[in-house]
């Protein structure tokens, strides 16, 4: 039988926001924001078919072109 006057133990669950877990995170955004970037432009490149197909893709594809 479960005791009663036992605590429950609770997963502590607050995010680690020390300066070197941000930086680590801003850094790993980053570089997936920048791969994801290159994979898309690789993509349109190779496939023409695809332009019109989905907007936001366009979109990018077209923002990436003009910051060149």
């Amino acid at each position: 039988m479960d005791d009663p006057t036992a605590t429950l133990h609770t997963p502590d669950t607050t995010p680690d926001t020390t300066p070197d877990t941000l930086d680590r995170l801003r850094n790993q955004r980053a570089e997936l924001r920048l791969r994801h970037t290159q994979a898309l432009t690789a993509l349109m490149e190779e496939r023409v078919d695809l332009r019109g197909v989905h907007a936001l893709a366009d979109y990018f594809d077209d923002a990436v072109r003009w910051s060149a």
